[in-house]
């Protein structure tokens, strides 16, 4: 099979190689019912998301770090050629899966608790889009940010693949949402994803959610960064804050006394590193956002498209943030 490799940590620009490599048996090291290694769902691969981890593991600053050469690819879509006994998939099941690695080649191993079947509206590229962003912004908004009918949220990084997920999933379980871009087009793109408001990061951003809101309930943030505080004041009494990455480069540090005067809350989301401990979760999430694509509220949204050997070039669309939606690469 066709599937490209991290060879080094040069990042984006060198450290991948497009290599052929003998299809993966049916066993992922995470499949077993004691956290170790079990049968696997044997997957053929016609998209595969890529994402900011990919990116971070380029450049050995990822906190999964396999030995090298490895297969990046958390997350696919395709067509399942073997699956194990008592499974609820079988061959010809059209999935989209979370692989955790090994997803940019022409055939993945998933865990079967992280393999679901596709929704007949969405395509294969939609599936590629499907997991890891809506399942970290269901994660983020519900799980974790305690969201609820009504309420509103402001999404950073609204034009991107977590960002457009959280606008969706808001939208559809009755919130009003706000979003944060840069330029005309990703406001475009926000605004198709479900924003009520838009505004812009490079203005008075605060100053007008402000105006618009009168403070937020709930803010969810994957880029970090410079813009931290202002997000703290932009909250309501009672409001939460919840950091979901730093694609912005680097960590903000807050003030706990703001916390202290406004009652509110700072809350971490790492959904990958939830799960680990509590698996049974992805079923739970999984089958909320299945609601929500019948609901009609979740379509992913799919930007830049590439061929498997132009992974490189994909990472790079992600690196310098002039991807909208979900970068995808084409395997079949």
């Amino acid at each position: 099979m066709r599937a490209v490799q991290i060879v080094d940590y040069s990042g984006p620009e060198s450290a991948l190689r497009t290599v052929e490599l003998p299809d993966p048996e049916p066993v992922h090291p995470m499949a077993g019912a004691d956290g170790g290694a079990g049968p696997g769902v044997l997957i053929d691969v016609y998209a595969a998301g890529v994402s900011f981890p990919e990116l971070l593991q380029t450049r050995g600053e990822y906190q999964l770090k396999p030995p090298l050469p490895f297969v990046p690819g958390s997350e696919v879509a395709g067509v399942v050629v073997h699956a194990p006994d008592g499974s609820h998939l079988a061959p010809g099941d059209r999935v989209a899966a979370f692989c955790w690695l090994g997803g940019f080649a022409e055939v993945a191993v998933a865990p079967p608790g992280m393999t679901f079947k596709l929704n007949g509206v969405l395509d294969y590229a939609q599936g590629a889009g499907l997991i890891l962003n809506y399942h970290t912004a269901y994660f983020s908004l519900v799980t974790r940010g305690r969201l609820v009918e009504g309420e509103t949220v402001l999404v950073h990084g609204a034009a991107g693949g977590v960002g457009t997920a959280a606008l969706q999933i808001a939208k559809g379980l009755g919130a009003t949402a706000v979003a944060v871009v840069s330029s005309d087009e990703k406001e475009q793109v926000a605004r198709h994803a479900g924003a009520d408001h838009v505004v812009r990061s490079t203005g008075a951003w605060k100053d007008e959610v402000q105006e618009l809101t009168g403070g937020v309930d709930l803010i969810v943030d994957p880029v970090g960064g410079d813009r931290f505080t202002d997000s703290l004041r932009s909250l309501r009494r009672g409001g939460r804050l919840v950091v979901v990455g730093f694609t912005g480069g680097s960590i903000p540090e807050v003030k706990v006394n703001r916390l202290l005067l406004g009652n509110t809350e700072v809350i971490g989301a790492g959904w990958g590193g939830y799960l680990m401990e509590d698996p049974g979760i992805t079923a739970t999430i999984a089958a909320e956002i299945e609601r929500l694509i019948e609901h009609g509220a979740v379509r992913p949204v799919i930007g830049p498209r590439f061929e498997l050997e132009q992974a490189s070039e994909a990472l790079l669309a992600l690196d310098r943030r002039t991807a909208v939606g979900k970068v995808v690469l084409d395997v079949r």
